[in-house]
């Protein structure tokens, strides 16, 4: 079964920057929609950014102009760097998607998980 997973978080200051990494065990992540979603202690879980099948991309407002996601040359890979990052960042981050080749960030059923990665930002 191909699985998702998620590395590059950790303790960052803030205005300062991270890259996650989203890379699926056993295939490539070419075609297929891939969003990123986090959730801080007590919150739900949001999508912060989106890449479609078809190289896509959509961001909420709260991370727009700070945050990129782009799916690296080799397919294999999506990544979210995250620039000036902020107090209100911090969360457990993950990527998901449902498979579906071609797939709009609009129609995403996440039902697909990774183990999620852990960024902090903190003084």
């Amino acid at each position: 079964q191909v699985q998702l997973v998620e590395s590059g978080g950790g303790l960052v200051q803030p205005g300062g920057s991270l890259r996650l990494s989203c890379a699926a065990s056993g295939d490539t992540l070419d075609r297929y929609a891939i969003g990123w979603f986090r959730q801080a202690p007590g919150k739900e879980r949001i999508q912060v950014a989106c890449i479609s099948g078809g190289d896509y991309t959509s961001y909420t407002h709260d991370v727009k102009g700070r945050f990129t996601v782009s799916r690296d040359n080799d397919k294999t890979t999506v990544t979210l760097r995250m620039n000036n990052l902020k107090s209100e960042d911090t969360a457990a981050y993950y990527c998901a998607t449902d498979w579906v080749v071609g797939g709009l960030c609009t129609y995403l059923r996440a039902n697909y998980w990774g183990q999620g990665t852990q960024v902090t930002v903190s003084a």
